[in-house]
């Protein structure tokens, strides 16, 4: 199977931005943007309002709400985020795209992993080259296949780089919401599976704080009167991480913990991070029902008190019939370019589960081909810039055609903007 010759000038078009493609992801990847970062952040959303403009849509840069986070003493802190950018065209149009990509990435400003080197003619290791700052590329350049053809006046669009996906998007997640309000499905350019594969169902997460508090006194002279909260910690931790396995699709990981300080003195403070994964909306309820089950055992006890803090913050992205067809149309645009796509359940959320809990389907694996993100071996596949553009440009100017029934996805919406 072969590409539609209708859209095979504007793919082989994308033949010729291979190298722009990659200097810009070099360019992009070479800024320190980790989610605290917000000025390395800003400076990723300064580079994308250049690359932007080719597009011809209206940019609006968009400030969100600092980010809380409970400290190692027990005490919530906040942290100012960098600012998001919307770039909007036709809002008149009958059919709306949402298009997201975050900027930021797990790796702080004193994390050592910081430069991009390559392993081989293709591939690149770097911060952020896969997740996500190579999808941005992806993105941005099938946009600009779709805006240089004669199908783009039938469609509209909005772009959203967020600042803060990978701690949960706590400050942008209004604004996917209110995109929702007016968009019919949504492009999301996390990278795609090791494998090529697109992610499919997902499941949502919560992230948590506790904190335990509890008595100092001197070790030795009145330990009896002290109140240890390391001890009340570890033991709700304990019971916390015995929940595993008690519900199918709930996973829970207790991931950071801090507490006490010099050792001839009762620890009065101790305080831990852990987040929840679950496979079914109903999983919430019954994971907050055993966390208020565990927090009122400690706090029964004399002297110690046990506060959470934190919640649910993406719900579990659940495969519609609008998804399904969706998928499919990615499907056949895949095998035209010669690429076999599937997609698979995965444990990992992103902005697709806030866009699906919305009532938009979506699908949010359209970036570059890579692995081992998160950590410093994480790598991207070069040949897969283009590749992937030309996957999303194919799938933009065939929806843009009417090659898919619209009312999956207009049924129910008023107006879009």
């Amino acid at each position: 199977m072969t590409a539609d010759p209708r859209y095979a000038p504007w793919l082989a078009w994308l033949d010729s931005q291979h190298d722009e493609m990659l200097a810009r992801t070099l360019e992009l990847a070479e800024i320190n943007s980790g989610s605290l970062n917000a000025e390395g952040v800003n400076r990723v959303r300064q580079a994308l309002q250049r690359y932007t403009e080719a597009l011809g849509g209206e940019a609006e840069v968009l400030p969100v709400a600092p980010y809380n986070l409970i400290d190692e003493r027990g005490e919530s802190r906040q942290f100012p985020l960098g600012d998001a950018l919307r770039v909007r065209k036709r809002p008149e149009a009958p059919l709306q795209l949402f298009l997201c990509g975050h900027m930021d990435t797990v790796f702080a400003i004193d994390h050592s992993f910081q430069t991009v080197c390559w392993l081989d003619d293709n591939t690149l290791n770097g911060p952020g080259v896969a997740d996500l700052k190579g999808g941005l590329m992806v993105m941005l350049k099938a946009l600009e296949a779709l805006e240089r053809s004669p199908y783009a006046e039938s469609i509209g669009w909005e772009i959203l780089f967020n600042p803060d996906e990978e701690i949960g998007s706590p400050g942008s997640a209004p604004l996917i919401a209110d995109a929702a309000s007016r968009c019919h499905l949504g492009l999301i350019y996390e990278p795609c599976m090791p494998d090529g594969s697109l992610a499919g169902a997902r499941k949502g997460s919560g992230n948590f704080s506790v904190v335990a508090r509890g008595r100092a006194a001197h070790a030795g002279r009145e330990h009896h009167l002290g109140r240890n909260a390391v001890r009340a910690l570890c033991d709700f931790i304990s019971a916390l991480d015995d929940l595993n396995g008690q519900r199918d699709g709930v996973t829970i990981n207790p991931g950071f913990i801090h507490g006490g300080g010099a050792v001839n003195v009762v620890p009065d403070t101790a305080m831990a991070r852990f987040n929840i994964r679950i496979e079914r909306p109903e999983d919430e309820v019954w994971c907050l029902a055993e966390l208020e089950r565990l927090s009122t055992e400690i706090n029964a006890r004399d002297g110690l008190s046990l506060e959470l803090h934190g919640g649910f913050g993406r719900k579990p992205k659940l495969l519609s019939a609008a998804n399904q067809a969706l998928f499919e149309l990615a499907r056949d645009c895949g095998a035209q370019l010669g690429m076999a796509l599937e997609w698979k359940p995965t444990g990992g959320c992103c902005d697709g589960n806030n866009l699906a809990a919305a009532g938009v389907p979506n699908i949010d694996t359209l970036g570059v081909q890579g692995g081992k993100i998160h950590s410093a071996d994480e790598y991207m596949l070069v040949s897969s810039l283009t590749e992937r553009a030309k996957l999303s440009a194919l799938i933009l100017m065939r929806l843009a055609s009417g090659e898919l029934d619209a009312s999956l996805f207009t049924e129910g919406k008023t107006h879009p903007c």
